[in-house]
């Protein structure tokens, strides 16, 4: 396939209108990077749907469309996240985060939060204050990784083990996916369309559209980045009492970010003030997590009728793993795109995605999501549910197809497409936004701050 085809797909499952799509450029080809996977396609597709949906949302507000491009490479790039804080890349793996040799295989342990680190010790019998990698190398040869992964997973902790992709398509969840579309756009309530204010004609195409960023990994603010640098107005909502990764720097650009505790009756007070001026709630919590915090879609639907709500998951909303947490690079090993990898290299040995693909093409996907929603939301009216998730994702990665030699593809130069800025983390330099729009170039009006630098109000 090529981009075009895959985005022409895309922009069909949403529902969007065909005559924009004359409006798209995509230069470029894969290979981009050292993958056998079509990585540079599933980034350039993404970012150019979410970008267009955003264009033709404007349209329906009332401006001239405009034309956008978005070329491959630079896409790929921007799908790294690749940042430096004062220079400096931050460590972004924990010290027992990787793949681990078993019994009979491997198995991928998460363990960048220290409950997830010292969860997948326990298990294992080691005590987290004084085991080191080592140790736990030598526990679990003792492991079949299936009953290893299945002990974590009662325990809701976040290991997999690596399956091939044959493996992986005779269990249940793979079917489950399978018989899924990629993303879910659904009608949920009956509303008329939001009234929003006037559109310049030079304004980005999102401007003083409100969205609500409820999530903490990278998927979820890849997608309220590509938002905000679309022109919304993207408030990231954090909780001041859980960890976040050092990617928050990076995707925290052009975001307002605020602390809320919403385990207090005054943190979910001040969270339905802000729904009640929201446009898009978009949240990543676990399955089922943020309902019972009386935040699902359906009471925000009742209380903010006309809204978007956006919901992120690892592994869908259908099959036994539906309520299972996960991963970009869990993931990955799970459906078997590290094994597919080593087999393409020819040693075996398996090899993770040369960026963290699952993630960054759900962000985009979510973004589009929400874009299209919005469209539909004020040309018909009614209130909706976007469903992402990375497993499926995964699934329509793998049917763009494999690239013949692709792995021999040298990494393109980073720098070429990075920018720096002051950030409330120091002086940031990642990439910068790879959809380009003719007449309302896409950035970031905010600077990076940490989470509770805003207060929680628009």
């Amino acid at each position: 396939m090529t981009s075009f085809a895959t985005l022409t797909n895309l922009w069909q499952l949403a529902g969007l209108p065909d005559d924009a799509l004359h409006l798209i450029d995509l230069p470029g080809h894969d290979p981009v990077f050292p993958s056998s996977f079509a990585v540079g396609e599933a980034a350039q597709s993404t970012i150019a749907a979410a970008a267009l949906a955003a264009s033709e949302l404007a349209h329906a507000r009332g401006v001239d469309r405009q034309r956008v491009s978005v070329d491959m490479t630079h896409a790929a790039v921007e799908c790294t996240d690749w940042f430096t804080v004062d220079g400096a890349e931050p460590e972004t793996w924990g010290e027992f985060s990787g793949l681990y040799r078993t019994a009979d295989g491997y198995v991928r342990i998460h363990a960048n939060f220290e409950h997830h680190q010292d969860g997948a010790l326990r298990v294992l019998g080691l005590d987290p204050h004084s085991a080191t990698r080592a140790d736990a190398e030598r526990a679990l040869l003792e492991w079949r990784a299936n009953d290893y992964e299945t002990a974590c997973a009662e325990r809701g902790l976040v290991v997999t083990m690596l399956r091939s992709f044959e493996e992986w398509d005779a269990t249940p969840q793979a079917k489950a996916i399978a018989a899924q579309p990629l993303l879910k756009i659904t009608r949920i309530g009956d509303a008329a369309p939001l009234a929003l204010p006037a559109l310049d004609n030079d304004a980005r195409p999102l401007t003083d559209i409100r969205v609500l960023d409820v999530t903490r990994i990278l998927a979820g603010p890849t997608g309220g980045r590509a938002l905000a640098s679309f022109g919304a107005d993207v408030m990231l909502v954090n909780s001041p009492h859980l960890p976040n990764i050092p990617a928050i720097a990076e995707t925290s650009r052009g975001k307002r970010s605020a602390h809320l505790d919403l385990r207090t009756e005054d943190g979910r007070a001040t969270l339905w003030r802000l729904i009640d001026e929201a446009h898009v709630f978009s949240q990543g919590y676990r399955p089922g997590g943020i309902a019972e915090l009386g935040f699902g879609p359906e009471a925000l639907v009742a209380r903010r009728p006309g809204i978007v709500y956006v919901s992120l998951s690892a592994y869908g909303t259908e099959g036994p793993w539906a309520d299972r947490r996960g991963f970009d690079s869990l993931v990955q090993t799970a459906i078997g795109f590290n094994a597919a990898e080593g087999e393409a290299q020819g040693d075996g040995k398996p090899r993770a995605l040369p960026m963290q693909m699952l993630d960054m093409a759900s962000g985009f996907l979510m973004a589009f999501g929400a874009a299209a929603a919005l469209w539909k939301q004020q040309t018909e009216g009614g209130s909706w549910h976007v469903e992402v998730s990375l497993a499926q994702t995964g699934h329509w990665l793998r049917g763009l197809g494999r690239i013949d030699g692709g792995l021999k593809t040298a990494r393109p130069d980073i720098a070429a497409y990075t920018e720096e800025s002051k950030s409330g983390f120091g002086m940031l330099r990642a990439v910068t936004p790879s959809a380009r729009f003719e007449r309302t170039p896409a950035g970031y009006a905010r600077p990076s701050v940490p989470p509770g630098t805003d207060e929680a109000k628009w």
